[in-house]
């Protein structure tokens, strides 16, 4: 396999590579990985399925992402790993009681980390930054930790830390915030009408406030008053003169999924447009192979500023800091008996 890295995270079709998989990737050699239910069926299989990624990568801290929020976007479920409430009950806990609901937090993330690590996971995309507002779509909905964008920092910036404390990489996401959209990026493009110092006061508060984050995920979003021409993740305006100086990400800057219905084109068009706005990484998630013939067709090998933030966003990858996993299971389940 070549040292060169192609910029590109893709997903897997099963339960395990096939055969096509593994020359593909063995081939293309991708930055990193995601899972998603699909490829989760117990213990020892997601075990195996993770060790044949490193091992075909060659590289022991590959990126192997997974959307593990809690609530209804939590791939990895019981018997695995138990199930965690919602942002929205994160930021409920802090409404009562700020000290402790940056504890649940934090907790949260923290036995994330502890149920990732065992299945050779080291990366989550979380936190969600995104603050909601009245008549937008519910696909953010109660997965955003509140409508306050100082108790979304907060609470953002505490379960960052837990992650980050138990060796994995947060992704905060959906960077410059999702949380106007009035359609599900996955179905259709939003578009948000919203001035821009309306957006920079509010949408973009907490990722100024975690601006220094390994790794950040982009929004399927068009903002009229930055780039009426291109959603976030192909304007090369929102990437350069928002992202990167007004909100000060300095991190490693991935698309969402750019198979959804936002965006449009042919794979290798995503692609390009994609890379040449700014982003870092193009991540694909279904696991199709002809889409992801075409994007690796499309994509170039990690490189400049795009590999050092590469290289930066994985240091912290497996440096777990010391932690009692039951008593921190059983402060958490005490935090979430009392809020109810």
């Amino acid at each position: 396999m070549s040292d060169m890295q192609v910029a590109a995270i893709f997903g897997l079709s099963g339960l395990a590579l096939t055969a096509d998989e593994r020359a593909f990737f063995a081939r293309v050699n991708p930055w990193g990985y995601i899972l998603f239910a699909r490829n989760i069926a117990d213990a020892a299989q997601l075990r195996s399925l993770t060790d044949s990624l490193r091992l075909l990568s060659g590289r022991r801290n590959v990126p192997i992402f997974i959307d593990q929020e809690g609530g209804r976007v939590q791939r990895i479920r019981p018997p695995l790993a138990p199930l965690y409430p919602s942002g929205r009950t994160l930021g409920a806990i802090h409404g009562h009681d700020r000290a402790k609901g940056l504890r649940a937090a934090w907790l949260m993330a923290r036995l994330h980390a502890f149920d990732l690590a065992a299945y050779g996971i080291n990366a989550d995309c979380l936190p969600v930054l995104d603050v909601p507002v009245e008549g937008a779509h519910d696909v953010i909905g109660d997965r955003a930790y509140a409508r306050d964008p100082e108790i979304v920092a907060e609470i953002g910036l505490a379960s960052a830390k837990g992650l980050m404390d138990g060796g994995i990489m947060p992704v905060i996401k959906h960077i410059p915030g999702h949380g106007r959209g009035a359609a599900d990026s996955h179905l259709d493009l939003p578009v948000v009408n919203t001035p821009h110092e309306a957006l920079s006061a509010t949408d973009f508060l907490p990722f100024k406030a975690l601006a220094s984050m390994p790794a950040a995920m982009t929004a399927h979003i068009t903002y009229t008053a930055l780039d009426a021409e291109s959603c976030a993740t192909m304007s090369r305006k929102v990437i350069t003169h928002v992202i990167r100086k007004e909100i000060g990400f300095g991190g490693l800057l991935m698309s969402d999924d750019v198979s959804m219905k936002a965006l449009s084109g042919d794979f290798g068009e995503r692609a390009d447009r994609i890379i040449r706005a700014g982003c870092d990484i193009v991540l694909h998630c279904n696991g199709d192979m002809a889409e992801m013939e075409a994007l690796a067709a499309a994509i170039p090998p990690l490189k400049d500023k795009s590999l050092a933030r590469a290289k930066r966003a994985v240091r912290g990858l497996g440096k777990a800091k010391d932690g009692h996993e039951s008593a921190l299971r059983a402060e958490f389940q005490e935090l979430l008996a009392a809020a109810c």
